[in-house]
């Protein structure tokens, strides 16, 4: 098998970043402590991260929290890393749909936690913020395809969150604000530095300096989205993202994970690195039982 013969390369401290289970942004060298910031966290409860895994091989990420328009509370931050970490563990995932419950996807940090956390001195807000960037970013690099189903309302957070997905779909009446300049403050989830990747820094710039309201005809038009959907009703609406994403997923797991991984080096890494990185996931998949099958059918992908 190739496999045994493509590891004659050391992997860069970047590669084994990217690629490690369960590996940080932050740690206690940037002042960052896990544990003392999970238990802040834990003092504000309410609402739920809630995640469905079907035999399809799509799972289904609910941020369920209505009374608040599905409002980030703390314990909700602490669920979202632990499904996260389910997720990386699911070897037979390949799509992820994240919506919100009943018909909004999500207004961002729970009130009541911002201003308990808004000190003076700023270290509960950084500690958060480098919390949900460790979250996000570790969601963003799940070897599975995911995509944000906007229905409603996608304010702050909730507008960062949708940047962390792989793509994005939107219903007719829904609209993704990044509100962050209305609070005195910036993106501080990662939202920023996803933003200008998918739209351009000059359409970010305008995005985030004028708290623009993105339709979704507009978000269409600038790129922020792939797909408007037809239908507006929860279940419908659903029903559509899960069509949508299965033209991506089709064929076996470990081909889908192996190619969402090589695009993430792609992204994350240098050119040499990023190569190597691809040679090195090929020989995951090379004489593997999708591989084989398909040279067995020489000649048939051209129609």
């Amino acid at each position: 098998m190739a496999k045994s013969l493509l590891k004659t390369s050391s992997l860069s401290g970047r590669t084994k970043l990217l690629h490690q289970t369960g590996l940080s942004l932050y740690s206690t060298s940037h002042g960052f402590y896990e544990e003392e910031v999970k238990k802040k966290l834990q003092q504000f409860p309410g609402g739920s991260i809630d995640l469905q895994k079907e035999d399809s091989g799509i799972g289904i990420l609910t941020l369920n929290n209505p009374s608040k328009m599905n409002a980030f509370s703390g314990v909700m931050m602490l669920q979202l890393l632990e499904k996260v970490i389910e997720l990386e563990n699911w070897t037979e995932g390949k799509g992820l749909i994240v919506r919100g419950a009943k018909n909004t996807f999500s207004s961002g940090s729970d009130l009541n936690a911002v201003k308990s956390l808004g000190t003076p001195e700023a270290s509960d807000g950084m500690a958060v913020c480098m919390f949900m960037q460790n979250t996000l970013t570790r969601f963003m690099r799940l070897p599975i395809i995911s995509v944000a189903l906007v229905q409603g309302w996608a304010l702050g957070g909730g507008a960062e969150f949708t940047t962390a997905c792989d793509f994005r779909l939107m219903t007719p009446e829904s609209k993704i604000r990044f509100v962050h300049k209305e609070m005195g403050i910036i993106p501080s989830w990662g939202g920023t530095t996803r933003l200008v990747e998918i739209i351009g820094s000059r359409q970010a710039l305008k995005v985030l300096s004028g708290a623009l309201k993105l339709d979704s005809k507009y978000a269409l038009h600038i790129g922020m989205v792939e797909e408007v959907l037809q239908s507006s009703d929860e279940t419908k609406s659903l029903e559509e993202a899960q069509e949508w994403l299965k033209q991506f997923i089709q064929g076996p797991p470990e081909v889908i994970r192996a190619l969402k991984k090589s695009v993430c080096s792609g992204r994350e890494l240098y050119l040499e690195e990023a190569l190597q990185n691809e040679r090195d996931l090929l020989g995951t998949v090379w004489g593997g039982p999708a591989n084989l099958e398909a040279i067995a059918k020489k000649g048939k992908f051209i129609k």
